[in-house]
C-alpha cells in the first residue's frame, strides 16, 4: 500500500453564523473543502432562526420553526463534513423594521450583552483550541441585524481567546466583492423587473469593496455538498419562488457550479488586496 500523502498539521476551525442557512450560503464550500482535508470544523449558530420566514408545512414563527431548522443545519452540517454543532441560544431578531421583543426568558441577538455572547463563543473557541474563526464583514454581508452582530462578537471572542492562551487565532470575514454584486444587479436588471421594495442602491455599500479581498476559495471540487447544504435548508426555500434559497437552486448546475465555485473573505487586520486561495495562508 502506498503511503498517504502528508497533509500537514490538523487544524481547527471555527464557522461562526447567525442563523441556520447562513453556512450553507456564505461559507459551505470552505467548510467542506477543509473537511475533507482532514482538519476539524466546527459550526457555531447564534440564533434559532425563529423568525425566518417558511411556508405554512414548516410551522409558523417560532418554537416549531426553531426545531426544523435545527435539523435542517444538522443536516447541513453532516453534507459538509463538519464534526460538531453549537447554538450560543440566542433568539433571531428578524429583518423586519423594528426590533422585537425578547421572548419569555430569552434574548434576541441583536440586543445581546457583547461581552457576554463573546464569552459564549470564547469558550467554544478555546476548547476546540481552534486556529481559524470564521465570521463576517463589519457591514454584516446586506446589513442583516444579526449579522453584524456576529461580526462583532467574533471580533470580541477573537480578542479573548488570544489573551487567554497566547496562541494565535485568525480570523476571515466572510464576504462578496460589492463590485462582482453590483455589476451583476445592474445586468439582470436588464431583463428582469425588480419589485417596488427592492433597493438596488443598498448593494453600493453591503458586503467588502473588491480592493478589501485577501482571500478567494476555489471550492469547484465541494459543490456538490454546498449545493446540498442549500438543499437541506427546505423551509428557507419554501413560501414561493421569489425566497432566495429558492432561486438560487433552480439555477441549472453548470451555471450554480460557476456562480458558487468561489468563496471570499477578508482578513481581519489586513490591508487586503492579496487574493490568496487557502484559508490557512495568511494575507501579509
Amino acid at each position: 500500500m502506498s503511503p498517504q500523502p502528508d497533509r500537514g498539521p490538523r487544524r481547527t476551525v471555527v464557522a461562526f453564523h447567525a442563523h441556520p442557512d447562513d453556512e450553507a450560503l456564505l461559507t459551505a464550500g470552505t467548510m467542506a473543502t477543509v473537511a475533507a482535508q482532514g482538519h476539524r470544523v466546527v459550526l457555531v449558530v447564534a440564533t434559532d432562526g425563529s423568525l425566518g420566514l417558511a411556508g405554512e408545512d414548516f410551522g409558523a414563527k417560532g418554537g416549531e420553526l426553531a426545531l426544523t431548522r435545527s435539523a435542517e443545519v444538522e443536516a447541513s452540517a453532516r453534507a459538509l463534513g463538519v464534526a460538531r454543532v453549537e447554538s450560543l441560544g440566542y433568539a433571531d431578531s428578524g429583518s423586519g423594521p423594528e426590533l422585537s421583543p425578547d421572548p419569555p426568558g430569552r434574548v434576541r441577538f441583536a440586543r445581546a450583552d457583547l461581552d457576554e455572547a463573546a464569552a459564549r463563543l470564547a469558550e467554544i473557541l478555546l476548547a476546540e483550541r481552534a486556529d481559524l474563526l470564521l465570521t463576517y464583514d463589519r457591514n454584516g454581508g446586506y446589513g442583516h441585524r444579526d449579522h453584524v452582530r456576529v461580526h462583532e462578537v467574533g471580533a470580541a471572542a477573537a480578542d479573548r481567546v488570544r489573551a487567554a492562551s497566547g496562541r494565535p487565532l485568525r480570523v476571515l470575514e466572510a464576504t462578496v466583492p460589492r463590485d462582482l454584486i453590483c455589476r451583476a444587479l445592474d445586468l439582470v436588471a436588464r431583463v428582469y423587473r425588480f419589485p417596488p421594495e427592492f433597493h438596488r442602491s443598498s448593494f453600493d455599500r453591503a458586503f467588502s469593496a473588491g480592493g478589501e479581498i485577501t482571500h478567494r476559495i476555489p471550492v469547484h471540487r465541494q459543490i456538490r455538498a454546498k449545493r446540498t447544504s442549500m438543499r437541506a435548508h427546505a423551509s428557507q426555500a419554501s413560501g414561493g419562488d421569489v425566497r432566495t434559497l429558492a432561486m438560487l437552486l433552480r439555477i441549472p448546475r453548470p451555471l450554480f457550479d460557476l456562480v458558487f465555485g468561489w468563496e471570499w473573505y477578508r482578513e481581519a487586520g489586513s490591508a487586503g488586496g492579496s487574493r490568496l486561495t487557502d484559508v490557512f495562508e495568511a494575507a501579509r
